[in-house]
């Protein structure tokens, strides 16, 4: 069986489950070069394997102008280069960072949301025990005013 060497727009995007405007924008920003026959965009196996990168970088955290860069080193030797990898390198390791920064800052607000928790639940505890207190006690004023 041979592979299929030509993808139209609404065959990709049901394929990766993205909106064909999704991939005409990334067409916009020079992300993907797709021949045209008349109004018609055809795209080529590299185009689909673009689009595919785009959505993993972006998942990953990547902004459209990194994924750009990296393809334009790419294009510019057709098979990668130090250039590149160190680039790619870079902007991993700054995810990375990024990444374990979110995650301390989300630890930091769940220990603040359980601080909060803790307070309002200890301030309606106390609150439920004087209205408690409050209604026992104005229980005893009432039957000691009906004993009279």
């Amino acid at each position: 069986m041979t592979e299929k060497r030509t993808f139209s727009i609404s065959e990709l995007s049901s394929e990766f489950d993205v909106t064909t405007r999704s991939i005409r924008f990334y067409e916009d920003q020079g992300l993907l070069k797709p021949a045209r026959r008349g109004q018609t965009r055809i795209f080529s196996t590299i185009d689909r394997v673009r689009l595919k990168l785009i959505l993993r970088g972006k998942r990953m955290g990547f902004s459209l102008a990194e994924t750009k860069e990296l393809f334009d080193l790419w294009d510019q030797t057709l098979t990668g280069n130090e250039k590149q990898l160190l680039k790619m390198l870079t902007i991993l390791n700054n995810k990375r960072a990024h990444m374990e920064q979110q995650k301390n800052d989300i630890a930091m607000a769940e220990m603040e949301i359980d601080t909060a928790e803790s307070r309002c639940l200890e301030a309606l505890t106390d609150l439920q025990e004087k209205k408690k207190q409050q209604a026992s006690a104005d229980n005893e004023t009432k039957s000691v005013t009906e004993q009279n």
